[in-house]
């Protein structure tokens, strides 16, 4: 571990391991497997990362998106790491130069995507090759029940096979217990030792709310709290992608559309621009964010309800991986449930595994109508405990209001009963409230007792108590029946009056008076800020990086902290290897000197 230690600080200028970081690579330097499940910005990569560089051999890194590769070697090498990758994106030149230096051991980590590591040329030259370790991160991409199933994750079994006494480890900052023991299965990692880090993010403030005019609660969010930063919002269809990112343009945002339906030119120069420039958005659907490591992503909004528990938690960890404050936002609406209900219904797949995935948008709605503290609601979802008050969500900033539901529910759950449970929620609202509509008057529903009991509350009210009924299983859309809605068994009691629930008030959003959050302490000078910020552009430009390749906004706030004035002052810093101080230690102490002098 003394090597271990030594690499962490030298080469990637950090003082110490974060737990478990240094478990995780003393089981690998004994030649041991692992699994490891660490949040996102947690610092997975280091604990594949060292070892492989302590290690005699090369580590191969198996990851699913060879977009992302070209970055990963890019911050590797500024390090001082070698490091490469085998893609596509190479001609056969480079590619017969990047295989021969793995052959003669000039390469410490080599990035390879899963297609290609399972073909027998690549196979073949792993054995020709002295290899330390494997990694295979992303792993829940294993699972045929998680949201990011690939296909060519399920022959990496190959790797247990063909080379039993290499070192592997899998890595996954999303995966649940059945998630877990599909890993361990298909990948033959029984014998790995299981590292389970933990879920919370404290840094990110999770905010969840209804739909009303969603253009303009998003517009609101963005221009209160974060007009220039950088941040995705998801969408559910490709079309409104693309009308929201050209909308948001016309409000003066940066914004760029990013999904499968796009041209893998056009997807790669968004990316790139994201990855690259300053405040740039990204308006796209879950077909971007895997494996994305800007650091500096200060907010993720969804503008629709995800599917799965597993896929928030996984896209809103996309923001705030530097630890800085960062936003979780989202809308939903009832209509979300409906049109997620009747994709899941249309698309392939077992009755066991449609009745798993309804299960889960079961989950995920039940955690946008609670009205206790949503953190820890979405920990107890991965069964870790915490706080029952986290303070850093919207029901513990802003404790929710709720009412005696139990008379409305009564009403809701007897009018589906009394039309046959085959009528939807807007049809149900006008029974209720008396409303006399051709469709009522058709299905002769004026005549039934139910009809106009519903007067004291009106639609949105009504649509509520549907919604919160839907979430906590009282009643499901009957998909076969055009989304009409039907009654579920444990109604009963509800309906009976045996027992009673309260509904949680729903509360038009306020305006809110601007304020941006910032992740800049307020010690900081501004102008000595920006002047590093445009330091590390231009270095950034003109190498063809981004910027947090040369350093991470928290390297540049201690820089801005600490103003230091010497080489071995700089190499203090966190962030600051061997090799980043002695190529950009004498750059950045000029700007700090220079920016000292103008504001003296």
């Amino acid at each position: 571990m003394t090597d271990a230690i030594d690499i962490l600080q030298n080469t990637f200028g950090y003082e110490q391991f974060r737990s478990p970081q240094d478990d995780v690579i003393a089981t690998l330097l004994d030649g041991g497997d692992a699994l490891v499940l660490m949040p996102t910005g947690g610092g997975k990569s280091l604990c594949y990362q060292i070892p492989a560089i302590a290690r005699n051999g090369c580590g191969i890194v198996i990851s699913p998106l060879i977009a992302l590769m070209q970055d990963q070697v890019d911050s590797l090498r500024e390090s001082g790491v070698r490091a490469s990758f085998l893609n596509s994106t190479l001609d056969r030149q480079e590619e017969a130069q990047v295989e021969k230096s793995l052959r003669e051991g000039q390469l410490d980590l080599l990035y390879i995507a899963p297609e290609r590591l399972i073909q027998p040329r690549t196979l073949s030259l792993l054995k020709q090759s002295n290899i330390s370790l494997f990694a295979i991160d992303e792993a829940h991409c294993v699972s045929q029940w998680g949201h990011d199933f690939r296909a060519d994750y399920l022959k990496l079994n190959v790797l247990h096979d063909e080379f039993p006494h290499v070192p592997r480890i899998a890595l996954t900052a999303t995966a649940d217990k059945r998630t877990r023991e599909e890993i361990i299965s298909r990948l033959e990692l029984t014998q790995a030792t299981q590292y389970l880090a933990g879920f919370d993010r404290p840094n990110i403030r999770y905010t969840i709310t209804l739909k009303h005019n969603p253009r303009n609660q998003l517009l609101r969010f963005l221009r209160n709290e974060h007009s220039n930063d950088a941040g995705i919002i998801y969408c559910l269809s490709r079309k409104k992608t693309e009308e929201t990112a050209a909308w948001l343009g016309e409000q003066g945002f940066e914004a760029l559309p990013y999904h499968a339906g796009l041209t893998s030119e056009i997807r790669s120069e968004h990316q790139a621009r994201f990855l690259r420039d300053d405040g740039v958005i990204i308006v796209a659907t879950i077909a971007f964010g895997m494996g994305i490591d800007k650091p500096d992503v200060r907010f993720v909004a969804h503008m629709d309800l995800p599917k799965t528990i597993e896929s928030y938690y996984q896209e809103t960890g996309r923001a705030g991986r530097d630890g800085l404050p960062a936003d979780a936002w989202m809308i939903y609406g009832l209509q979300d449930v409906i049109k997620l209900r009747q994709m899941l219904n249309g698309a392939g797949g077992s009755e066991e595994h449609k009745r798993l995935e309804q299960h889960r948008l079961n989950a995920m709605l039940g955690l946008c109508e609670i009205t206790s503290c949503r953190r820890h609601a979405l920990l107890m979802h991965f069964d870790e405990q915490s706080a029952e008050h986290c303070g850093n969500c919207d029901t513990c900033l802003t404790p929710v209001d709720s009412w005696d539901g139990t008379q409305a529910a009564q009403k809701a759950l007897s009018v589906v009963f009394r039309t046959g449970q085959r009528f939807g929620v807007n049809h149900l609202i006008d029974v209720l409230r008396g409303t006399e509509t051709d469709k009522i008057f058709q299905f002769n529903h004026h005549h039934l007792p139910v009809h106009g009991i519903g007067t004291e509350l009106d639609k949105n009210q009504w649509r509520s108590v549907f919604r919160q009924l839907m979430a906590r299983g009282y009643i499901s859309v009957d998909l076969d029946r055009f989304g009409g809605i039907r009654l579920e068994e444990n109604c009963r009691p509800l309906l009976r009056g045996e027992e009673t629930i309260e509904l949680r008030r729903d509360v038009k959003q306020k305006v809110a008076k601007k304020q941006t959050r910032t992740p800049l302490p307020e010690d900081i000078d501004v102008g000595i800020w920006e002047a590093l910020r445009e330091c590390r552009r231009g270095l950034a430009q003109a190498q063809g990086v981004p910027p947090y390749i040369i350093f991470h906004d928290s390297t540049l706030q201690a820089m801005a902290g600490l103003m230091p004035k010497t080489l071995d002052e700089f190499g203090l810093l966190s962030g600051v290897g061997e090799r980043k101080r002695e190529k950009y230690g004498p750059v950045f102490l000029e700007v700090i000197l220079n920016a000292k002098v103008n504001h003296i």
